[in-house]
């Protein structure tokens, strides 16, 4: 049957709206898609790392009631990271972390991905020099099996002072990739790039598969055979933490659900791509309308209908 693998960082994420804490909710940019393809029941399987204290405990007994294989975690002994998110007038986050450096780093065997596996990986744990042999090892297999990989850099300001070390490391990724899904805050951030096409000049020389959000700009889609735009409605967001991880669930939901395989991507027309991302802008506008970091019980409950 096939699978989708999701590695990425775990944290406690504490949300604050005008200096006073508004949640406390599991984060992390892959641990958000996972739990939301969890409660949609596909089945999917987290690889990450966090303590054996009692965030970890909390972290870990939420996965598992929301579907999402924990085989995988490294459960170090020692305190899990915790990110306090602070909401702008615009209801972005800035972000502080509290990040618990510990000696052993994914300590696990990881699983085998196979044909047609859904593989998702992002952020800056995707190019954390502490842990690149061994996440570079699982991503080289899994494609080099053929699992359909899809890259979400994620990458933030604050980590632009690194840039000329780290965009190796994103390239790197994005060869691996067979769908790079950036915003455009990403793709200007990494490249300069002001808009869609001149981020796909960029990301075309890497993967033919490049899908940019640009909030309520629209959805961008371009590959070797096309090119197209997809107009979002306009809303009002009370957070935008987890609005991208959840359309990327939203992508990897549809390609499960539509049987869609890696060499299928470069023959996808117009109506085929609306279909594919119809779940993703649905899920993303879903959690802008709370302080949840996924969709809702409910939610799900509706689109299994």
């Amino acid at each position: 049957m096939r699978k989708i693998y999701g590695i990425g960082e775990t944290v406690l994420d504490i949300i604050f709206k005008n200096g006073e804490p508004q949640a406390a909710k599991p984060g992390g940019s892959v641990l958000n898609s996972a739990v939301t393809l969890g409660r949609i029941n596909l089945p999917v399987y987290f690889i990450s790392e966090y303590g054996k204290d009692n965030a970890g405990n909390l972290i870990d007994d939420f996965l598992t009631k929301n579907g999402v294989d924990t085989g995988f975690v490294y459960r170090f002994p020692g305190n899990t990271s915790i990110a306090l998110a602070f909401l702008n007038q615009r209801n972005d986050a800035e972000y502080t972390f509290y990040k618990n450096v510990h000696g052993k780093r994914l300590d696990i065997i990881f699983p085998e991905a196979a044909r047609d596996d859904i593989v998702q990986y992002g952020s800056f744990f995707a190019i954390s020099p502490e842990i690149r042999e061994r996440f570079l090892g699982f991503i080289l297999e899994a494609n080099e099996k053929g699992a359909l990989v899809l890259y979400d850099p994620n990458f933030r300001k604050s980590h632009q002072s690194d840039l000329l070390t780290l965009r190796p490391l994103i390239i790197e990724n994005m060869k691996l990739a067979s769908i790079v899904r950036g915003s455009d805050e990403d793709f200007m951030n990494i490249f300069g790039a002001a808009n869609a096409e001149e981020a796909w000049e960029a990301v075309s020389q890497y993967c033919r598969c490049l899908v940019y959000t640009a909030n309520a700009d629209g959805v961008f889609v371009k590959t070797s055979s096309y090119s197209g735009k997809f107009a979002v409605d306009s809303i009002r967001p009370v957070s935008t933490i987890g609005a991208g991880d959840n359309f990327n669930a939203g992508i990897i939901a549809s390609i499960f659900r539509k049987k869609i395989r890696r060499e299928n991507l470069q023959s996808i027309g117009e109506n085929e791509w609306r279909d594919i991302l119809k779940p993703a802008v649905s899920f993303a506008t879903h959690v802008c309308l709370s302080y949840e970091n996924y969709i809702s019980a409910e939610f799900a409950g509706s689109f299994l209908k």
